[in-house]
């Protein structure tokens, strides 16, 4: 069994490669990545997530190796617009999930934590006497600033934001780049914080999806990747901008080191720290109402 001391941490971690129109096989613990007439090896330890576009076909053995190293997986489709699948590796511990859950279901507690996530995106402290309300207003004024500033800079005409799934391809420019580069940076998200045993469904400002948590945690870093990323890509290359746009995500998030901050951003933003938690039980343990938990509940193999 690998020995999880010795895996590196998500915040060494590539953020993301995407590939379509290949075929992918394992290499040893690498994986093997043939396109055309070449090929690429990549180290399955040290990549965070793994995009698989149309096109593509893996191996169990790939799969296998990936979900061995803590890579995600996911299936999406063309311009990574879709998402359709993912393969996760647990965490090794779930501290974190039970400080998630503890706090999203105290009413005043997310309420706290809802407007640590605010203030975390503006420069200068927000007003104590702010509602929650008020708060989304200047939030609404900050995301509209942050576009027009771009649209200044780069030369890409702004007009809003907008777009419809079913109707993508009728979508300007710059609101397909700035979807696929959201894309990207909800990918990476989840790849950390699902790393660690966050949950992706508990989210405190967004409510009611799969992956509320992950929007909540990725509008964190917006304003400072994927705008300015999606603006300078459609400004080098208005009719296909795909490839720019994925390379450019990739030079914000290595720029602000978005592997290195994610997990302790939201630690922060969620008031844990390791330590603070009850003692760690068992491997298999059973809840308890007069105490945390007593042990039990270990799995019963067969004699033969």
């Amino acid at each position: 069994m690998t020995n999880l001391r010795t895996l590196p941490k998500v915040r060494d971690s590539i953020s993301f490669l995407y590939f379509e129109h290949c075929r992918i096989e394992q290499e040893a613990k690498a994986i093997a990545i043939f396109q055309k007439q070449e090929k690429y090896v990549v180290p399955c330890a040290s990549l965070s997530t793994l995009m698989l576009g149309p096109g593509t076909r893996i191996t169990h053995a790939a799969i296998k190796t990936l979900a061995d190293n803590a890579c995600e997986v996911q299936w999406v489709g063309e311009d990574s617009f879709r998402f359709y699948s993912a393969g996760r590796q647990s965490a090794a511990s779930v501290q974190r999930l039970h400080h998630q859950a503890k706090v999203w279901a105290d009413p005043q507690q997310r309420l706290a934590v809802v407007r640590r996530m605010y203030e975390f995106r503006f420069p200068e402290p927000l007003p104590p006497d702010l509602t929650l309300q008020q708060i989304r207003g200047r939030e609404g004024v900050r995301v509209r600033t942050a576009y027009a500033r771009m649209s200044k800079a780069t030369g890409v005409p702004w007009h809003g934001r907008s777009y419809k799934q079913d109707d993508w391809y009728n979508a300007d420019p710059i609101n397909r780049a700035l979807s696929s580069a959201n894309s990207y940076l909800y990918a990476v998200c989840q790849a950390a914080l699902v790393s660690v045993g966050y949950s992706p469904a508990l989210g405190f400002v967004h409510t009611g999806k799969p992956l509320s948590f992950i929007y909540d945690v990725a509008d964190l870093y917006k304003a400072e990747t994927t705008v300015p990323a999606s603006f300078e890509a459609v400004a080098e290359a208005e009719e296909n901008a795909k490839p720019q746009v994925r390379q450019k995500c990739r030079e914000k998030f290595t720029q602000y080191r978005l592997m290195r901050r994610i997990i302790q951003d939201v630690d922060s933003v969620l008031g844990y720290a390791e330590g603070d938690d009850l003692e760690v039980p068992p491997v298999s343990y059973l809840w308890d109402d007069q105490v945390a938990w007593v042990e039990g509940g270990q799995d019963w193999v067969e004699e033969s």
